[in-house]
């Protein structure tokens, strides 16, 4: 029986251990060895797999060795030897290595150790299987043999366990260097799931140790019965070798676990090489990119050239044109001195011929008189005398048609030499400005350059002032045409009749330009909102013309109409500014608009301030606009600017004032008088006094009643306030807003704030582009028209009733225009009392506008639908400019029913494109609309019709006595539309105003340094 169990051990128990998968999982049920189960996954590690324990036995199912007690001291040393190595070996295991779950699809790249090369066969089994041959000596077989080859047993097995770490721990390094290498190729998963497959096969392996296990303690209840048999030694030996063979296989299946790591490995490689190519790639896409970037800016400023050669040559077209154009006058001029030659030839003949007629009459009044002597008495000569008296007649007569016709031959000669020399003048006239203002270009820049360097020795030697110098050292630079005549003039002079003529060039009395910088939010037509840009636009070249350096800033608008800006670029510049406690970059952008120079500025901050695709209306615009106004004046300052005048314009700018002279006076920005011009004191920017620390102004300092603090809220800062207070010179849009500001009722809290500085506070009509808004020149009209001709004015009338589908059946029938914002400020309740009473009057009515207020857009959208099919109302809710000239062109009324108004613009191009204003009496319309009717007013100044009240008898009043007027008196009417059309609305007059007030204030400050 003993031979059985010993058999029936080793043939399942170690014989099942022939393990023939590369990746194997070992278990040992019996509590002797290392638990540890190894599970292997594609990607990342599962809590939940990670907790899959491996089956543990219990130490009650410990087999018992009561039988072998019996034996003594002896029989129980192995046995607690054996225990002590198993618990020893249980210390050494922590949970981390019970717990260790890999994932099936790892692949094994290094195995660096193989425990199962320390695997021993005890030399106590050798004699084992030699004691074989003598059958009847089993009895003296000792218990202590057979306990040591269970030792040497459980030693291997304890190396099997030991081999199992090492491959759990290796597989760890792997999991940490595979979770780095997430671009797996597909072959490798092929590969790693037949590894899964062949743990699989490990894991059926399994139950095989456990049957092992159970052998082993069936194997030592029969030796505790000593009822072996003579072969059993035998059999035990072949069973033993049956399990060495099995560990091995096992070794070998390590050796292919080695191999498979040894490849995978080399793949891994391969990957990485694969990945550096990649990165590679990257590099070169980048450099690639580089190239192109550079290849796209060199394209862009090719580009830039051509449009600037095209600019070139298009002038010169222009001036080739122009003198085209003047060699034609010349032909046609001498033409005429050819004619008026040959007339003058013909008038000198007939006078030749008539002082022959005079001798001859002289000798016939001789012979006469002679007659007379001899007193002839006879009737054959009285008859004669009678004849020849009226040839005489006849005669003088004739001559006196020849010198009447002589005369009128001089006087055209006479006219075509004016008209010739005239033509002369203005030619000369002409090359002379052009060769002051543009610069000669016939001389070589040696020449320039030795001008600059004898200029330069003389101020050395002290035989010209600085100024001088200085003067003459410009018009060098502008390549003045002057400068260059006084040189070869005074080429073979001694230098002292040279320094004399050169300084002539420098004593002509000029008068003093001011440097102006306007810093505004608008600016037409790039940035337009309202009135505010016309404005800054209208009066800066205004200025310009008059000999002012004149320039803008304004913020960088993502909205603004930048086809309207000229050679607009980037500057090589990063304009560092404060706000909110730390410096933020800006970019700045230089163009031309309408000839005069623009700066635009471009803030670098998160909130992106002026890219919101819009103007106004955000809900920050307090910190937009506060900030644009300090970065502004940094820029002014980093430029190393010194202007005259520094013009700014409502709240959105109205920081400007408070921050010069608290922030940048000091830092040497010094040299600026300070102008604000408020267009309209409804808006006032007002916000929490918190807010203005944020540009960097002192909130303790400026929050009081002196200065921003606002009058309705303690706690809250007023911009235009602070504008007021901080400005030299403070002005708005009308002389009669100016006094209605001053009140309580139209200061919108400010009249005691204006009443306080009154001294410095002066309205000014603004002016309107009179170059824009131009009716013979018009290119949206269908036909251009002037005061001396009118037909124009009637047909683009009939172009717009077609246009909107109006009846033009009567082209006598009054067609009444409204061009608006459609918000209360306007008039809204006497606009529409208008269209309905306009129809009443058998009139014709049209407005073009919207509006920003909701339910008002949404009222007068109603009003338009039910108008729809009529042939007589339309109403355009939207702003349209092409559509707006053909209304002031075709209309032969405007109305502008403002409540108030702070100047208005809308009622001078009305007049000058013929159409008669009918206008509220507020603000700048009093102060350019004079009713026909008003006696108080000079004849002259009349030109439109107005009324007081703001309700609907007052412009009933004023629309019934126009539509009178233009059915009644057609010709009156016709004089009336003249009158308007020749009005000087432009800015000459508004530009000298506030010409004379920047001289004023700067001749001030110069006087106060000079004391």
């Amino acid at each position: 029986m003993a031979a059985k169990l010993s058999t029936c051990f080793l043939s399942h128990g170690w014989g099942s251990l022939d393990c023939k998968r590369s990746n194997g999982r070992f278990l040992a049920p019996s509590h002797r060895l290392l638990p540890a189960s190894c599970k292997m996954r594609h990607r990342n590690f599962s809590s939940q797999h990670k907790r899959q324990q491996t089956k543990k036995v219990s130490p009650d199912l410990r087999p018992t060795n009561s039988h072998f007690q019996s034996n003594g001291d002896e029989d129980t040393e192995p046995e607690n030897a054996l225990a002590d190595g198993v618990s020893s070996l249980n210390q050494g295991t922590t949970p981390d290595d019970e717990d260790v779950d890999v994932d099936s699809r790892i692949a094994i790249e290094h195995i660096n150790d193989n425990p199962l090369k320390h695997l021993t066969v005890s030399e106590e089994m050798k004699p084992l299987g030699i004691n074989v041959k003598s059958g009847e000596q089993l009895s003296s077989f000792q218990l202590e043999d057979l306990v040591g080859m269970l030792r040497n047993a459980e030693k291997n097995v304890l190396l099997l366990n030991q081999a199992r770490v090492h491959a759990l721990q290796d597989l760890e390094k792997i999991l940490t260097e595979k979770d780095a290498l997430q671009g797996e190729i597909n072959t490798l998963e092929m590969r790693l799931a037949e590894t899964n497959a062949r743990i699989k096969v490990a894991a059926q392996e399994k139950i095989h140790v456990e049957i092992l296990e159970e052998q082993l303690v069936n194997l030592r209840t029969e030796l505790s019965h000593r009822g072996v048999t003579e072969g059993s030694g035998a059999d035990m030996h072949e069973n033993w070798n049956k399990a060495f063979d099995g560990v091995h296989s096992l070794g070998k299946e390590l050796s292919l676990l080695r191999t498979e790591n040894v490849s995978l490995k080399d793949d891994i490689l391969g990957l990485k090489e694969e990945l550096s190519r990649v990165q590679n790639t990257d590099k070169r896409v980048v450099m690639l990119e580089k190239e192109r970037s550079f290849l796209e800016s060199a394209l862009k400023e090719l580009e830039f050239k051509l449009v600037a050669s095209q600019e070139d040559v298009s002038k010169l077209s222009t001036l080739k044109f122009e003198c085209k154009n003047l060699w034609d006058r010349v032909e046609n001029l001498q033409v005429l001195l050819d004619r008026a030659t040959d007339q003058a030839d013909k008038a000198i003949l007939v006078l030749e011929q008539n002082q022959e007629l005079r001798k001859k009459v002289d000798m016939l009044e001789e012979s006469l008189e002679e007659a007379n002597v001899y007193k002839l008495s006879s009737e054959k000569m009285q008859q004669y005398n009678d004849l020849m008296q009226k040839k005489i007649k006849l005669l003088e007569e004739r001559l006196d048609r020849s010198d009447e016709e002589i005369l009128s031959y001089v006087k055209l000669y006479q006219e075509s030499i004016k008209e010739f020399q005239d033509t002369l003048n203005n030619l000369k006239e002409e090359s002379k400005r052009r060769a002051l203002n543009e610069p000669v270009d016939d001389m070589p820049w040696d020449f320039w350059s030795r001008l600059l360097l004898i200029i330069d020795g003389w101020l050395l030697e002290k035989k010209i002032s600085a100024n001088d110098a200085k003067l003459l050292r410009e018009m060098v630079w502008k390549r003045d045409g002057r400068i260059r005549d006084a040189y070869l003039v005074c080429k073979d002079m001694n230098e002292h009749e040279a320094v004399a003529i050169f300084l002539k060039l420098t004593s002509s009395p000029k008068r003093s330009r001011l440097h102006v910088i306007h810093i505004a939010a608008e600016m037409a037509p790039v940035a337009k909102v309202g009135g505010l840009g016309d404005v800054v636009s209208g009066l800066s070249r205004a200025l310009q013309k008059k000999g002012h350096l004149v320039e803008i800033v304004l913020p960088k608008y993502d909205c603004m109409q930048y086809d309207r800006i000229r050679d607009l670029r980037a500057l090589d510049v990063e304009l560092e500014s404060y706000f909110d406690g730390r410096l933020f970059r800006n970019k700045v952008w230089v163009g031309t608009v309408e000839g005069l120079p623009v700066y635009f500025i471009e803030p670098h901050h998160p909130s992106k301030f002026f890219w919101r695709g819009t103007f106004y209306g955000e809900h920050d615009d307090f910190r937009r606009f506060s900030y644009f106004s300090r970065a502004a004046l940094e820029l002014l300052l980093q430029a190393g600017k010194k202007p005259d005048i520094i013009h700014c314009h409502d709240w959105q700018t109205a920081f400007v004032a408070p921050l010069y002279w608290d922030l940048y006076a000091p830092k040497g920005l010094n040299s600026a008088r300070i102008c604000f011009t408020c267009h309209n004191f409804e808006y006032q920017g007002t916000a929490p006094a918190s807010e203005m620390a944020s540009c960097g102004l002192d909130v303790h300092h400026l929050n009081r009643p002196d200065r921003m603090q606002d009058n309705s809220a303690h706690d809250r800062v007023n911009p235009v306030k602070g504008a007021i207070v901080f400005s030299n010179i403070v002005t708005t849009v009308s002389p009669t807003y100016a006094q209605e500001v001053r009140t309580s009722e139209g200061g919108q809290g400010l009249h005691s704030t204006l009443n306080s500085h009154s001294k410095k506070f002066i309205g000014i009509l603004n002016g309107i582009d009179t170059d824009a808004w131009n009716p013979a020149t018009d290119v949206f009209l269908k036909s251009q028209f002037n005061a001396n001709d009118l037909q124009g004015k009637a047909e683009n009338k009939e172009a717009l009733r077609k246009h909107l589908g109006l009846s033009y059946a009567d082209t006598r029938q009054p067609l009444v225009g409204c061009i608006a914002r459609l918000v209360p400020q306007k008039g809204i309740h006497l606009i529409r009392h208008a269209i309905y009473r306009t129809l009443e009057l058998g009139g014709q009515f049209v407005l073009l506008g919207s509006s920003p207020v909701p339910h008002i857009q949404v009222e007068f959208e109603g009003i338009a639908n039910h108008f729809k099919g009529d042939d007589h109302i339309r109403l355009i809710l939207k702003y349209d400019e092409s559509l707006s000239h053909s209304i002031y062109a075709a209309s032969d009324m405007l109305i502008i029913p403002s409540i108030f108004e702070p100047c208005g613009l809308t009622q001078m191009i009305a007049m000058r494109y013929g159409s008669i204003p009918i206008a509220r009496k507020t603000g700048g319309l009093n102060d350019s609309v004079f009713d026909v009717d008003d006696d108080t007013i000079p004849l002259q100044f009349r030109n439109g019709y107005t009324f007081l009240n703001p309700d609907e008898q007052g412009l009933n009043g004023a629309l019934e006595r126009a539509f009178n007027h233009y059915k009644t008196n057609k010709e009156s009417w016709q004089k009336l539309v003249k009158k308007d059309m020749n009005i000087d609305f432009s800015w000459e007059s508004s530009a000298s105003q506030y010409e004379e007030l920047y001289e004023k204030s700067v001749a001030r400050a110069r006087a106060a340094s000079h004391v």
